[in-house]
């Protein structure tokens, strides 16, 4: 045989190697992916309870195995306490995990400043506030003597709402998170004095935690009470809801930026206010144009540092509004809440869809360092790839 001579048995194997490399890649694959009978055994109904109206995907026009196959995934992940699904205005699919339950009441953290918005517009609907262009410092006149930077006498409401107010992004500077919760010292409405501004109002956007409490100060000091008794009486009562807790600094004000412990079914429910343009089951309970404005976008495409970007896991084009964040996955646009670990009110208006996670925010260590965000970056995964398989209304 010459060296020009193919050897048809070498051919042969050499098909055969390849052909049984593709079968176990397939079976592996096929493996991978659930059955149908296993998404049919799947169950993922509302539990009993007379707050919510009840339905099933189908009768609400959404494939049921969309779900199963969301929950299933769900069932894997070890910070995550609740998943709910909305649709319509009905709650169509509710699940609880790693001793979530729906009576479960935890630190939903930032998702709080959104409930803090609310109040600023709730203070506005009342009268307690008369502009979002009122400035700052108006509502702390006991330290207008101590601040020495000029431009924070020009930091206006709006300002704060947009998270453009001026301050440190606390969460990038490790200083500046370790003052506010790390040391000890829980007088943070001083902060106002002593942190400095990074950027002249109104210019950047930087979320700054510190921003989020003052705008709880103001609306404690304008409408002379606590937020948690003013939320309550104007804003959970009117949508059958409860503030089942809400911890406060050392001055007594309720934490705007966090710490506030609310159901997964009393979230969807503020959730379901909002999409609602501020009406719920009749009741204007916040003004239509205030939700608009929210749910605007202010910045846009936000850029976050690579230490927490696995929070965002599938969601881009980051923008922010007042205190509400919005973002994109495939083909579909949403607003949205966030607090960390993975504890989200997902609005999907094109859909009619809300979607509720709550999850554990303190699991991981070193939190203070950036540790833990991958629990928080699983469920934005899981999230996402929902929402990417959804159809187009």
């Amino acid at each position: 045989m010459t060296t020009k001579e193919k050897n048809p048995t070498m051919g042969h194997q050499h098909f055969f190697i390849v052909f049984t490399c593709l079968l176990l890649i397939l079976s592996i694959l096929v493996g991978c992916s659930p059955s149908t009978e296993d998404l049919e055994a799947i169950d993922y109904s509302p539990l009993s309870g007379d707050d919510w109206k009840v339905s099933t995907p189908e009768e609400q026009g959404l494939d049921p195995m969309l779900l199963a196959e969301l929950y299933q995934d769900a069932a894997e992940l070890e910070t995550l306490y609740g998943l709910l699904v909305i649709k319509n205005g009905h709650l169509i699919a509710e699940g609880y995990f790693n001793g979530g339950w729906v009576e479960q009441l935890s630190a939903r953290q930032s998702v709080t400043k959104s409930y803090t918005s609310a109040l600023v517009g709730v203070a506005l609907d009342q009268g307690c506030l008369s502009s979002v262009d009122q400035k700052m410092m108006d509502f702390f006149p006991d330290f207008a003597n101590q601040i020495d930077d000029p431009r924070k006498e020009q930091i206006t409401i709006r300002d704060l709402l947009q998270m453009r107010a001026g301050y440190p992004d606390e969460e990038l500077t490790p200083s500046y998170l370790d003052i506010l919760f790390f040391s000890g010292n829980w007088h943070h409405v001083p902060h106002l004095v002593d942190f400095p501004l990074v950027s002249d109002p109104g210019i950047e956007f930087s979320y700054s935690n510190l921003t989020s409490h003052l705008l709880g100060a103001i609306v404690a000091r304008a409408c002379d009470t606590d937020l948690k008794s003013y939320a309550q009486e104007h804003l959970f009562s009117p949508i059958g809801a409860k503030v089942g807790g809400w911890s406060s600094d050392a001055d007594g004000y309720n934490f705007g930026e966090f710490e506030i412990y609310v159901t997964a079914r009393d979230m969807a429910k503020f959730g379901l206010l909002y999409l609602g343009d501020g009406e719920y089951e009749g009741n204007q309970v916040i003004s239509s144009d205030w939700v608009r404005d929210s749910l605007q976008r202010y910045s846009e495409n936000i850029k976050v540092g690579e230490w927490i970007t696995s929070r965002y896991g599938t969601f881009r084009d980051l923008g922010y509004g007042y205190q509400w964040w919005s973002s994109r996955v495939g083909k579909h646009q949403f607003d949205y809440a966030a607090g960390h670990g993975g504890n989200y009110i997902i609005l999907l208006d094109e859909l009619d869809m809300i979607i509720v996670t709550t999850a554990d925010p303190l699991k991981g260590p070193e939190l203070a360092a950036g540790g833990g965000w991958e629990f928080e970056g699983a469920i934005n995964e899981l999230v996402g790839k929902f929402i990417k398989s959804l159809p187009n209304q």
